[in-house]
Parts: structure tokens; C-alpha cells; sequence
């Protein structure tokens, strides 16, 4: 300070102190400047490690990757509980992720559900969604696109505003988007969390382009345990295709030469042929006048023979219902070369016993992601959201979609392939301005 009282008074006495001496003078004058500045604009530091703010963005030291700046980290939404199957679960809380980021808040941890209840919500088994996706994970993958919190992250519980989510044919799409324009400023906007009530975000109107949702999806990991039972599953099919190949008389091998040995790869059928889906696609069929959404088992078993390039023996895993079977016929009657197994026959049905309804077609969904060919209903959401991440993740591979080996391949046997009989080449749209063009099914895919 005395060098700086220094530095004024000899301005103002207009006495020269040389050029090193002016020199000084100026470095002070830039550096309290920038102290002052800095006082201003940046409050101090709580310490290592703490939360440096800058009015309502924050910088978190102590994560790693960081969030960063420019995600609003003091206020929130609240969705309710998530309910019916895994996929329209998973679609419903894509749409409360991409809402709650249309409104520049955080989404708080939602409610799953365990079980498969409709309409009796009284009978609906809540689940915290940290046991079955990772948290820390989906925000790490999410960074700066969407972000969960904590009902721990709340300063003031208290402070909640109710949102009616609007129903009925006057509730237009338009009018649903002008909602959450207005949710999103003024004084609805200063309340630290605004509550959705009313309708589950499956039956929201949907305002998101196909792309983000994808987005969402990749950011989906499950829980470790969850993961390593779907290993489980997927390593008791390779091993069949090995003792298979192994087996085979007409495998063409030389025994001195391992390099030439390629794992049998594994075919996974969404087989639909359940006695509730079958009820509902006749009807849905009825409705649109179609006859192209349900396929009995022997349809289906012929489309997915038919696959052209598709190499014997091949290993089939069949993804279905077991319970809402109305015989176990499913694994009669295919062609030779191609080894039907389902959970029974497989030896891993006691994986699947141990959880609830919800954690099982996790497993299903992630055995089904991962196989070499997949095979499903294009009526089916369980079906059409697997299209989209294999797609998704060809697309991040750079792989050629249409090639000719084009690896994970997927197809739709409820429509047929042309003459051959076989099935639909299938990769998703994701130009899709919304995601109504997919998950309500289609007969009108994209081919290859």
C-alpha cells in the first residue's frame, strides 16, 4: 500500500522518477486492479476440495470428471413414481431426464418399479434407481447433457411448487411445451423444486428428437451385480456354442492351427408368441388393418432360418415369457443346424428366479444387446429400444450399417425380407424428430 501511496503522490506532484520507476508504478496499478476484480467477482473458496459458485453455476472440485460450468446446480424436478415394463420405464425416464433439461434443472433420483402392475398402484413395488443403473456412472456419461441429484442435494425441502401435468383431448402438445416454457421463468423458477404430478412420464407428450433419447440410453449402466448375473448368461451361450463346435463332425478345423478358430457366434430371438401378446397384436392388427405384427412361432422360425449369410450351427437364445407360455413348444420344430435354448434348457433359470420382475428383463435385454444377431418384433418396445443402442452404437463405432458383414446385425421377422421369407433388415430412424415414430412400434423400418 505505501508503494502505491507512493506511486499517486509523486503522479500528482508531477516529479519524474525515471522510466524503471513508472514502470513499477503501472505494474501496481494492473495488479491491485486485478485483486479488486477478483474480489468482486469471485466470493471466496470454503477451502481444498469445497464448491466455488458463481451465482447459481458451480465448479465441483472434488468430482471427477467435473460437471462444469454451465449446469444449474440449485434447483430441481421431481417426477413420479416410474412404472409398467423395464423399456416403457426406461422411455419414461428418458422423458423426465430431457424435461428436466428443457426446464435447466436436475432430475431428481426417481422411483422404478420391481413389479408388473398396471393399475393396482397399491401393489406397485417401488425400486431406487441406484439399484439398477449406477448413479455416479450416468452423470459421468451424461456430463453436461442431463443430470440426476439426491434428495440430499436439497437446501430447503419446503420449497416446492406442483406442477399438474395437463390430460385429456384439450391438452394439446403445444400447450404442453407452452407449460414448461413457463415453468421455466419468472416467479415459477425461483422455487428450489417444482414436483410433477399426475400422469407417469411414459404418457407424457413427447417433444425430444430420437438422438437424445439415445443419448440418455448410452448413459444407462447397469449395477455391477445386475451386469455380472447378464455375463453369466451370455458366457453359458458361448460355452454351448463352443462344446457345439467342438462336437461337430462337420467343422473343418486344423487342430495345429488355433488362429483359424472363430467362436460360434449367437442368435437372439425376441420371441413373441406369449398368450397376452398374442391378444393384443390381433387386435392391434384389427384396428390397423395389417396382417403384419403378429407371427406365430412357426413364421418366426422360418424368417430367422432364412437370414441370408447366416452360418450353421448356429446357437438361438429365445427371450421370452416363460410363464405366460401356453406350452413349451418353443423349442420344437426348427430347422437342423440351428440349437434352440431358453432359460430352462440353458441351465439359467435360477439366475433369473432370484429377482424381482423388472431386474429379470434386465438381464434379458442386456443378453439380448449383446448378441452377435438380433432378432425381434418391430410392435415391441423391448425389441425396438435394443434396435435403437445397437444402432447407436454402430453409428459411434463408425461401423457401415449396410455393409456387407456388418457386425451386430438386426432384423424384424414380423416383416418379410422380399421373396427369400427371411426377415426385415432393421436399423432405427435417428432423424426422428420424436420418439412416438419408434416405441409405439411400426411396420415401416428402416432397411438395409
Amino acid at each position: 500500500m505505501e508503494l502505491l501511496f507512493n506511486c499517486k503522490l509523486s503522479q500528482l506532484m508531477g516529479g519524474g522518477g525515471g522510466t524503471v520507476k513508472s514502470l513499477t508504478c503501472k505494474f501496481v496499478f494492473l495488479l491491485v486492479t486485478l485483486l479488486i476484480l477478483r474480489a468482486l467477482l469471485v466470493p471466496p473458496s470454503p477451502g481444498f476440495g469445497g464448491v466455488v459458485e458463481w451465482s447459481n453455476f458451480v465448479y465441483i472440485r472434488n468430482h471427477s470428471p467435473s460437471f462444469g460450468i454451465g449446469v444449474r446446480q440449485d434447483k430441481f424436478l421431481e417426477v413420479p413414481q416410474i412404472v409398467w415394463g423395464l423399456n416403457n420405464q426406461k422411455i419414461a425416464f428418458a422423458r423426465a431426464c430431457l424435461t428436466a433439461r428443457r426446464m435447466n434443472r436436475i432430475l431428481l433420483m426417481p422411483s422404478l418399479s420391481a413389479s408388473l402392475f398396471y393399475k393396482e398402484i397399491n401393489l406397485l413395488q417401488p425400486i431406487s434407481f441406484d439399484k439398477v443403473f449406477q448413479f455416479d456412472k450416468f452423470n459421468q456419461l451424461c456430463s453436461g447433457f442431463v443430470q440426476l441429484g439426491q434428495y440430499s442435494d436439497l437446501s430447503n425441502q419446503t420449497r416446492v411448487l406442483e406442477m399438474q401435468k395437463g390430460s385429456g383431448r384439450k391438452w394439446t402438445l403445444e400447450r404442453d411445451l407452452d407449460q414448461l416454457r413457463e415453468h421455466s421463468k419468472g416467479e415459477f423458477d425461483e422455487h428450489e423444486v417444482i414436483r410433477i404430478v399426475g400422469k407417469n412420464p411414459f404418457l407424457w407428450h413427447d417433444h425430444w428428437p430420437v438422438k437424445d433419447y439415445a443419448k440418455v440410453f448410452e448413459c444407462l449402466v447397469l449395477i455391477d451385480e445386475i451386469g455380472q448375473e447378464a455375463d453369466r448368461v451370455v458366457s453359458r451361450i458361448r460355452a454351448v456354442g463352443r462344446e457345439t463346435q467342438s462336437n461337430s463332425e462337420s467343422m473343418e478345423l486344423d487342430n495345429n492351427d488355433s488362429s483359424s478358430f472363430q467362436p460360434l457366434p449367437y442368435v437372439a430371438v425376441h420371441m413373441r408368441v406369449e398368450i397376452d401378446w398374442m391378444i393384443h397384436c390381433k387386435k392391434l392388427e384389427q384396428r390397423l388393418n395389417t396382417n403384419q405384427i403378429c407371427s406365430s412361432k412357426k413364421e418366426i422360425m422360418e424368417r430367422v432360418s432364412n437370414i441370408k449369410g447366416l452360418k450353421t450351427p448356429s446357437v438361438v437364445y429365445l427371450a421370452v415369457a416363460d410363464k405366460l407360455l401356453q406350452n413349451s413348444s418353443v423349442l420344437e420344430g426348427w430347422e437342423e443346424g440351428f440349437l434352440p435354448y431358453e432359460k430352462n434348457k440353458l441351465g439359467v433359470d435360477g439366475i433369473y428366479k432370484k429377482y424381482p420382475y423388472l431386474i429379470q428383463s434386465a438381464i434379458d435385454y442386456e443378453v439380448c444387446l449383446r448378441a452377435d444377431i438380433f432378432v425381434g418384433n418391430s410392435f415391441s418396445t423391448f425389441s425396438t429400444l435394443i434396435v435403437l443402442e445397437r444402432t447407436q452404437k454402430m453409428i459411434t463405432m463408425g461401423i457401415n450399417m449396410c455393409g456387407k458383414d456388418v457386425r451386430w446385425p438386426s432384423y424384424a421377422y414380423n416383416i418379410q425380407q422380399g421373396e427369400s421369407n427371411g426377415p426385415m433388415r432393421w436399423v432405427t430412424n435417428m432423424s426422428h424428430s420424436t420418439l412416438q415414430e419408434i416405441s409405439y412400434g411400426t411396420n415401416h423400418i428402416i432397411s438395409c
